[in-house]
């Protein structure tokens, strides 16, 4: 999550009310467990331990938290409800990520495809926009933002992947709800974040 000289990160916030809260004397430990790509907004994961932290982190890795999204995207997706399953491959010198239309053996050997799977289904359609939910089954760079681009749907906002653009900062991509099971004792919690108003581009219903 990168940060200008003149902002406060979300991680400092944190790390602060921990202490604060927590009456923690001297350097505060805080784990970071989830992250979010810095124009997407939503819940994310602290740990307060390292235990706590590297507990949760397995669940990560073995993909049995539930991650919900939602996203505004531009147009019109269909079908209602589907599972995408696309590769990505990664330019590592530029940093540059992509669904290749065909993957060859070249761009196997030499971009290390990745396979990026998710759920969505469309909650509402309006004019010229499609309100979805998403429910993500691997976690990949930049997958979602990649795989509704490449329906041909981007995320309102989204240049990076196609969008028009938009007098706003960030985009209409927002972790909605985030199900872990609790690191010590092991019951399933859930966290839910309200999207923010995204009503100026939900117009004109159908």
């Amino acid at each position: 999550m990168g940060v200008s000289a003149d902002e406060v990160s979300l991680f400092t916030l944190a790390r602060q009310y921990v202490k604060v809260k927590y009456n923690k004397p001297g350097e505060v430990y805080l784990g970071v467990v989830s992250r979010l790509d810095l124009p997407v907004s939503g819940v994310v994961v602290f740990a307060r331990t390292s235990k706590a932290a590297s507990r949760l982190n397995e669940q990560f890795k073995n993909h049995s938290v539930q991650k919900t999204y939602r996203a505004l995207v531009e147009g019109t997706l269909r079908p209602k409800e589907a599972e995408l399953a696309d590769y990505i491959c990664e330019n590592k010198e530029t940093r540059q990520l992509w669904i290749p239309s065909k993957l060859t053996e070249a761009a196997k050997s030499r971009f290390s495809p990745k396979e990026a799977r998710l759920r969505y289904r469309v909650l509402e359609y309006f004019s010229n926009t499609t309100l979805v939910e998403i429910e993500l089954l691997t976690g990949r760079k930049h997958q979602i933002r990649l795989q509704l681009a490449n329906q041909g749907v981007p995320i309102i906002g989204d240049g990076k992947y196609g969008a028009k653009p938009v007098e706003q900062s960030g985009i209409c991509l927002h972790a909605y709800k985030l199900a872990i099971t609790h690191p010590t004792t092991r019951e399933l919690i859930e966290f839910i974040a309200p999207p923010p108003n995204w009503k100026r581009w939900e117009k004109k219903q159908r």
